[in-house]
């Protein structure tokens, strides 16, 4: 920290002012010419003096034109109000050629943005869904399906079994109902000889007795 006067000010730093002084240095014929640390802290200095000295004078002229902020119009007339005309020229060409690197930036960034979002895209849409080769196949495997017609399928060993057994199990179930109808048969008809055998013994017994009676009558 510098001071000047009674106020405390931050000093620019003396890497950034020492490369500036040597970058003019070499522009010009002072061959080997060394800088003194000294120097250094004077060109600094006086930067930061120039610096404040601008920066008041484009306050004041932002505050004319009844504005909040100042922008580059404002440096330029305050550089002609503390007469250093001579450096607007080459400030709006900084100017400029600042603006065109940082649109060629903006908009290689823009183009990278747009990039990264399309690549993106495209690999989402390739994991939801299937690629267009995939797609043909599964919609001409579809049509086939439908014009052929349906084969029917071939009855297993295990079913002709099957079939067998509850076959087999039908006829034994329609014999044994046919035994058992005649097995009732043959029951109604040992019912029906008993009745008619017990139906002939009455009817002998009551000729018997009526013969009897006759004979009981005639000796009488």
């Amino acid at each position: 920290m510098a001071k000047v006067g009674a106020e405390s000010v931050e000093e620019l730093p003396k890497a950034i002012v020492r490369r500036l002084v040597k970058e003019k240095l070499s522009e010009s014929d002072a061959g080997d010419l060394q800088i003194h640390k000294e120097a250094i802290l004077a060109f600094g200095e006086s930067a930061r003096i120039f610096i404040h000295y601008l920066s008041a004078t484009a306050k004041d002229v932002c505050k004319e034109s009844k504005r909040q902020t100042i922008n580059a119009e404002d440096i330029f007339e305050a550089l002609e109000e503390i007469e250093f005309q001579e450096f607007i020229e080459p400030l709006k060409a900084s100017l400029d050629d600042f603006k065109r690197k940082n649109a060629g930036k903006k908009a290689g960034a823009a183009k990278a943005k747009e990039a990264d979002k399309k690549r993106k895209m495209a690999q989402s849409e390739g994991g939801k869904e299937p690629s267009t080769a995939k797609a043909k196949e599964m919609e001409a495997d579809k049509k086939r399906k439908m014009v052929q017609p349906e084969v029917e399928e071939e009855p297993s060993a295990h079913s002709e079994d099957q079939e067998d057994d509850e076959e087999a199990d039908e006829e034994g179930n329609e014999k044994e109902d046919e035994e058992e109808a005649d097995e009732d048969e043959q029951e109604e008809e040992a019912d029906e000889d008993g009745d008619n055998k017990e139906e002939g013994d009455i009817n002998d017994k009551e000729d018997e007795e009526e013969a009897d009676e006759e004979d009981n009558s005639e000796s009488a």
